[in-house]
């Protein structure tokens, strides 16, 4: 089962920290996020590969949007 990665805070998107394809452990870092000019990292709670990312920096983001989808590895 995917896992979304969602916006927690209404923010700009700073960066996308890792790409489609990319292999993550639960706590990396997978956008950061701008809001009231403090940087916000977005942590991936699940250990996977990163099937989509649905922003790029300049992005503005709402709570609830989703920012990355991961799909767990299969042992």
């Amino acid at each position: 089962m995917s896992h979304r990665i969602v916006a927690e805070i209404v923010g700009n998107v700073l960066s996308v920290v890792v790409s489609e394809g990319a292999s993550v452990l639960a706590g990396d870092t997978i956008v950061v996020l701008e809001s009231m000019k403090m940087e916000i990292p977005v942590l991936t709670e699940y250990a996977g590969v990163v099937r989509d990312l649905t922003v790029h920096a300049g992005d503005v983001v709402r709570e609830g949007d989703v920012l990355a989808v991961v799909d767990p590895v299969l042992a």
